[in-house]
């Protein structure tokens, strides 16, 4: 199931952060979380030419760099949802910045982080029945501000 708001896919199987467009998809079996962008931060940020990622083992805070991304409209931090350690991180997106844009909910994943506090920060994101109202909210400030048609 997903919520499409002016062809801006928003799977609604997993959270989002608000501010960064950061989704997280918790796998409870495995106690640990996937992130990635979503098509609505995507289409602010144009085609991704590079990004960097941080190294696995490494720990990271809800709200700090995980890595940075450099895009046709801006460069900056990819901020992370979720406190944690990072298990895993998808160096195909490094190799191949276009994944995340090709497929952000699939191949172009970011991070794997086995999260510190899923319970509570989790709570701090959007999901289920508060997607819709975000994203039409979203969609209309990105619009006002100009970074999408």
């Amino acid at each position: 199931m997903s919520n499409e708001t002016n062809s801006y896919e928003i799977p609604a199987d997993r959270a989002y952060d608000r501010e960064h467009h950061m989704w997280a998809q918790y796998d409870s079996a495995a106690n640990q979380v996937t992130i990635g962008i979503d098509t609505l931060g995507l289409a602010s940020l144009g085609d991704l030419a590079y990004v960097t990622l941080i190294d696995v083992g490494k720990s990271v805070k809800r709200g700090e760099s995980m890595g940075t991304l450099e895009a046709a409209k801006m460069t900056g931090d990819l901020i992370s949802p979720i406190s944690g350690v990072i298990i895993a991180r998808n160096d195909s997106t490094v190799s191949n910045p276009g994944l995340v844009n090709q497929f952000p909910y699939s191949d172009g994943w970011m991070m794997i982080i086995k999260p510190s506090d899923w319970e509570n920060e989790s709570a701090q994101l959007v999901s289920g029945a508060g997607l819709p109202a975000w994203v039409e909210a979203e969609v209309k400030r990105y619009k006002s501000q100009g970074w999408i048609d």
